[in-house]
């Protein structure tokens, strides 16, 4: 790691404000059909939790596990060629095993992420990324999310947008993390980053273009520079797919092995409209 990095991820332990990443700030309008609009959803609950979410499988959106720590119903929003929303029912949500409930993103010591298996597939349009490989240092990424794009205003979010960073090495609390900055602004002053309803977004090797999945939002923090309180355009933070693809590959098979009846049974649930199905 250069020294320059180094400063960047010492200089992140010391923020002292960071938050789930609930949209892109900084960022600019999905507008592209093949783009991002084709393997980003938006994520929602009935107890107003917004996230985002990669979509790996025709039935199965991969996001960050603590978007649904509040319970209530999850359903997804897709984007249509026109980019009108569709939404689907989500039946089951499998949690990484290590994640823990009712702790914070930034000191999570298990892998924040979860899978979604859907009721049915999506549409044809929708596009699967691939699970990619690991995160070099300085390596430039694209994130995509739902989330807001300006912080103080929240009619700012459920649109999706992107925008490029730069990966500027890891961040260890309880666990690693990938650091991803603004390549001018390297989280110093503000610039593009994730906001509130990006947890759960993909991040792609390359542009928008890409289908090379290398990570999932985790939690942002604003810029060191910042005069006030601020919790977004300096720090992503980004749970990194390359250190857990043997779960992800075993979740989705489990997952994809839910029977007619349990589906069923699952979008009957009263209480939440999906089943908690804990890999042991």
């Amino acid at each position: 790691m250069t020294s320059r990095a180094s400063a960047f991820v010492l200089a992140t332990a010391l923020v002292a404000i960071a938050s789930p990443a609930l949209a892109v700030v900084g960022g600019t309008t999905s507008r592209d059909v093949r783009g991002a609009r084709a393997s980003t959803l938006r994520v929602e609950t009935s107890r107003g939790e917004l996230c985002s979410g990669a979509v790996i499988a025709p039935e199965l959106v991969l996001t960050a596990a603590h978007c649904l720590m509040g319970g209530g119903a999850v359903s997804v929003v897709s984007l249509d060629p026109r980019f009108r929303a569709r939404r689907h029912a989500v039946v089951a949500v499998l949690p990484h095993p290590t994640f823990v409930p009712g702790t914070t993103p930034r000191t999570q010591p298990g892998a924040d992420l979860a899978m979604l298996r859907l009721a049915a597939p999506l549409p044809a349009d929708i596009e699967p990324v691939t699970l990619g490989g690991g995160l070099w240092q300085g390596e430039s990424v694209t994130m995509a999310g739902f989330g807001l794009s300006i912080e103080t205003n929240k009619s700012t979010a459920r649109r999706l947008r992107e925008t490029r960073l730069v990966n500027a090495g890891n961040y260890t609390t309880q666990n690693t993390v990938k650091v991803a900055v603004d390549a001018d602004a390297k989280g110093e002053s503000p610039g593009a980053g994730a906001c509130r309803g990006d947890s759960g977004g993909p991040v792609l090797r390359g542009d928008s273009h890409s289908r090379d999945l290398v990570g999932i939002v985790s939690w942002s923090s604003g810029p060191l520079s910042s005069r006030i309180r601020s919790i977004c355009g300096g720090f992503t933070a980004i749970t990194p797919i390359s250190e857990h693809r043997s779960w992800i590959t075993e979740a989705a098979a489990r997952l994809l092995a839910l029977d007619t009846q349990q589906r069923q049974d699952a979008i009957r649930a009263p209480a939440a409209g999906y089943s908690w199905w804990f890999a042991r």
